[in-house]
C-alpha cells in the first residue's frame, strides 16, 4: 500500500510540475559495473601491485590504484578516484613499475589504440599482466538496437573487437596471451596478457 501511494504522490507531483512548464528528469539508480560481470575471472589475475583504469568507483580488487577521469562517466560504486588524469598517459609510474593494469571497457574509447596499450606495457614489469575487457563494437550495438539500452557514444571503433587487439599486441611484440575468451556477457571479451623480460629491448642488427 505504502509503494502504491509513493508512486501516486511522485506521478502527481510531476504531472504538476509539467503543466507549469518544468522539465522533470529522474536520475536512475547506478546501474551493474561492467567489472561485476568478469571480476571473479580476471581478479586472480590482478595480484600485487596495479592499477584500475577509470574504474568509476567500482575497482577489480579494493587495493588496485585507482585512475579515472576527476568526474568519472560512469559511476557504478562508492570507491572514490586516487589519480585522476588520463589513462593514456600514466606519467606517476616510472618503466616496469607495476606487476598488472587492469581497464574495463575504457580502451575503445581511444582514437590511437596502439600508443594506449604500449603506455599500459611500460609501466609493467618483466611477468606483469595486462588484463583486459571490453565490448566487441558490432555485437555490442546489434545488442544496442535490440534492447534499447542507451549506446555509448564514446567508443571511436567500428570495429573494435578481441582479433583487432591481439593483432595490435602482435605487432607491438614481446607480448604473451595466457588468457582469452570472446563474447561473454553478452557482448563483452577478455585479454590477459603477460609482459616479456625482453619488452622494450633493441634488437640487434
Amino acid at each position: 500500500m505504502k509503494q502504491f501511494i509513493k508512486r501516486v504522490v511522485k506521478k502527481t507531483l510531476i504531472g504538476i510540475l509539467e503543466h507549469r512548464g518544468y522539465r522533470v528528469t529522474l536520475i536512475p539508480r547506478a546501474y551493474q559495473s561492467e567489472t561485476s560481470k568478469c571480476r571473479l575471472r580476471l581478479a586472480p589475475f590482478c595480484q600485487g601491485n596495479g592499477l584500475d583504469l577509470g574504474p568509476g568507483g567500482d575497482p577489480i580488487t579494493p587495493k588496485a590504484v585507482r585512475v579515472d577521469l576527476p568526474t568519472p562517466y560512469a559511476q557504478v560504486g562508492e570507491f572514490p578516484v586516487q589519480l585522476t588524469g588520463d589513462a593514456s598517459c600514466l606519467s606517476w609510474f616510472k618503466d616496469s613499475s607495476l606487476d598488472y593494469v587492469y581497464s574495463s571497457h575504457l580502451l575503445e574509447d581511444f582514437v590511437d589504440t596502439e600508443s594506449v596499450l604500449k603506455e599500459w606495457l611500460r609501466v609493467l614489469k618483466p611477468g606483469g599482466r595486462l588484463v583486459i575487457f571490453c565490448p566487441d563494437e558490432q555485437i555490442y550495438r546489434k545488442h544496442c538496437s535490440k534492447t534499447g539500452q542507451p549506446y555509448n557514444t564514446n567508443h571511436k571503433h567500428e570495429d573494435f573487437s578481441l582479433e583487432k587487439i591481439k593483432r595490435i599486441l602482435d605487432s607491438i611484440g614481446e607480448v604473451r596471451i595466457v588468457h582469452e575468451a570472446n563474447v561473454v556477457d553478452i557482448y563483452s571479451w577478455e585479454l590477459v596478457a603477460e609482459k616479456d623480460g625482453n619488452y622494450g629491448t633493441p634488437t640487434s642488427s
